[in-house]
Order: C-alpha cells, then sequence, then structure tokens
C-alpha cells in the first residue's frame, strides 16, 4: 500500500477514535442533533478504518512467513503461505482504495422520489404508474419504508406524477442513478391496431433533508386545507383532510392527501418542503450540481433517455453502462439491484481514476 494512501487510512483510524470518545460525553449526548451528526461520521469510518485493520494483520502474516521462507524446516510451507497471502495483500488493497473515495455525503439519507409522466399521453402516464409500483416493491424488497405523499391519478389508472418517500439505510445510495428520463416501448391496452409505441417518464430522486438544516420560518409560509380528489386508486386512502403548503419567498408548493389525521398529512408535506428546499439552496449554492440535475432528468422527450423498457423483446437496457437484461417482468416487480450494481461500478470506477 502507498504511503498516501496509508495516511489517509491512519488518519480515519486516528478520527474514529476521537469520535468513540465524543459520541460518549455527556455534554455532547445531550445535543442530540450533534450527537446524531457525530454518531453518522462515526458510522461511516467504521467499516474502513476495520478493512485497514485487517490489512495490517494480513501484513503482519505475510511478514512472518517471508522470514521463515529460508528455515530449512518451515521453508516450503512458508513459501506457500507467502505466496498466498501475497496475492491476498494485492487484492485487498486494491479493495482498500475504495473506502477513499469522497462518499456522497447524502448516500445514508431517505430519499423523496417523483415520478412524471412524460411524452406519451395516456400510455406515459400508465408507464409512470408502472415505475411507482417498481420503486414501491424495490423498496419493500430492501425492507425499506415508502409511503406515497402525493399523487395525480388517471381515470385509466395512470399517473400523472406521484412523490414518494422512501426511508432506509442506504436508500439515497441505491437510487439516486434513478434520476433521468425512462422510455417504454410495447403495444398499449388503447392501442387497437396492435402497434408499438414509444413513452417517457421522469424520474427525480433528491435526499430528504433533516429540519435542522433548512431554515423554514413560520411566516414565509401559507397552509391551506382541503377536500381530496380523484377517480380513485390504490396508492393512497383520500380523505377531507388534504393538507397545501406554499413556501412564499421560492413558491415551491406541496400537498399531501395520503393520511385521514390533517396534523400527519402537514408533517408529511413539511418534510418534501424541507427537502425540496434543501435541494434549491443546495443547487444555487452549487450551480455545476444543478446543471448535472437538470441533465439528469431532462424534459421528459424520446431521446433523452437513460433506460429503455421494451416489453415486445422482454428487455430493459440501461444506455449508460450499456447493460440489456432479459428479465423486464422481474424488473419491473422491483428486482433491480443487478440494474443498480453496474451502476455503482461503474461510478466507483470514475472516481477511482479521479483518485489517480
Amino acid at each position: 500500500m502507498e504511503e498516501k494512501y496509508s495516511e489517509k487510512f491512519e488518519w480515519m483510524r486516528g478520527r474514529l477514535e476521537e469520535l468513540s470518545e465524543a459520541v460518549a460525553q455527556p455534554d455532547i449526548m445531550a445535543d442530540i442533533p450533534r450527537w446524531q451528526k457525530l454518531n453518522r461520521e462515526r458510522a461511516q469510518l467504521e467499516p474502513a478504518v476495520n478493512a485497514w485493520l485487517g490489512y495490517l494483520k494480513l501484513c503482519a502474516d505475510l511478514n512472518d512467513a517471508r522470514e521463515l521462507v529460508d528455515d530449512p524446516d518451515m521453508g516450503e510451507i512458508a513459501r506457500e503461505e507467502a505466496r498466498e497471502l501475497s496475492e491476498r495483500e494485492k487484492a485487498e488493497a486494491e479493495r482498500l482504495k475504495l473506502f477513499l473515495i469522497p462518499q456522497d455525503p447524502n448516500d445514508q439519507r431517505n430519499v423523496i422520489l417523483e415520478v412524471r409522466a412524460g411524452a406519451g399521453g395516456d400510455e406515459a402516464s400508465l408507464f409512470a404508474a408502472l415505475l411507482l409500483r417498481m420503486y414501491m416493491r424495490y423498496a419493500e424488497r430492501k425492507g425499506w419504508q415508502a409511503s406515497v405523499t402525493s399523487v395525480n391519478d388517471t381515470e385509466l389508472g395512470g399517473v400523472k406524477e406521484a412523490v414518494v418517500t422512501i426511508a432506509g439505510r442506504g436508500a439515497f445510495s441505491r437510487l439516486k442513478f434513478e434520476s433521468g428520463v425512462h422510455r417504454i416501448q410495447r403495444v398499449p391496452v388503447t392501442e387497437a391496431g396492435g402497434r408499438i409505441h414509444t413513452s417517457t417518464a421522469t424520474v427525480a430522486v433528491l435526499p430528504e433533508a433533516e429540519t435542522v438544516e433548512v431554515d423554514i420560518k413560520p411566516e414565509d409560509l401559507r397552509i391551506d386545507t382541503y377536500r381530496a380528489s380523484g377517480h380513485g386508486g390504490q396508492y393512497i386512502n383520500r380523505t377531507d383532510s388534504a393538507v397545501r403548503i406554499t413556501h412564499l419567498p421560492t413558491s415551491t408548493v406541496v400537498t399531501c392527501q395520503d393520511e385521514k389525521s390533517q396534523l400527519k398529512n402537514k408533517e408529511k408535506a413539511m418534510k418534501v418542503l424541507a427537502s425540496r428546499l434543501y435541494s434549491l439552496y443546495r443547487s444555487q449554492a452549487d450551480s455545476a450540481y444543478a446543471e448535472n440535475r437538470r441533465a439528469q432528468v431532462g424534459t421528459g422527450e424520446r431521446n433523452e433517455r437513460i433506460r429503455t423498457y421494451n416489453f415486445p423483446q422482454g428487455r430493459v437496457t440501461d444506455h449508460r453502462v450499456g447493460l440489456t437484461l432479459y428479465k423486464i417482468d422481474a424488473i419491473v416487480d422491483g428486482d433491480l439491484d443487478e440494474i443498480i450494481d453496474a451502476l455503482t461500478v461503474e461510478d466507483q470506477a470514475e472516481k477511482l481514476k479521479a483518485l489517480g
């Protein structure tokens, strides 16, 4: 392992010790937001430090084996052991570098996921409903909690737009690659001639903001209550306790109508509002981030797709990594890990190149 990498791991080791002592201090334990922040940093460092300590032990075992190579009694065994340990050391050194890739500070956050119908009329709305179900099923497979905050559905069972909150460890790290334009190719149920249509839906994945990160002043809010309306559907229980919150300085509007309690609807809407404002403020502070997000989400046109779901051929193709899988039924039922794993590996490879 190169010295520059060793120094970084030793710094992590020292920092982890500092954090372990800090979170046990009474004054810090009394400051819940600070205690939670330090614990998150501690949890992020632990895997890297444990891997580093395992690597150091491996190196010590390798040195011990090499010292016995010339021993008349143990030489042959030591040479074989040294060869095996040397191969393991090289593999572990490469694996350790993954821990040095700059971590997205949002990776462990919960997710606000938005799905909107794009080009294609009714078929685009039906596709958006299919994507919504796909992400709900994926969340279920991962053991995450998913709840639809708001949905605007159609008479045919489609979805014009929907907002979902997904809570679970590492949710954003897995779902952040889903942002962009998704394209579907199939024969719509409304097509009498059997022709294949191409439609789109856009997906945006935002990290759920913590309340302490976004300063929302009560005087900046207009809160309206109204009776929910729609054509029915499987995603929410409509009641007369719907809540609409408008953030006046930014004209950001959030609605929630899935709970019977007006108070609970307000709480959920405030979480979504905080997340949207967090994304807005962050994009204002970081123009590169804003441009990247716009490029990912796009306008919903067919030629902007990141992934194609072709039902006649039974395939799903992610165009960013050139991956094609012929198991479309499983994928739209939430079996997304193979695609997300490929995108994660590609992302790590690019970051390793930048790391040098």
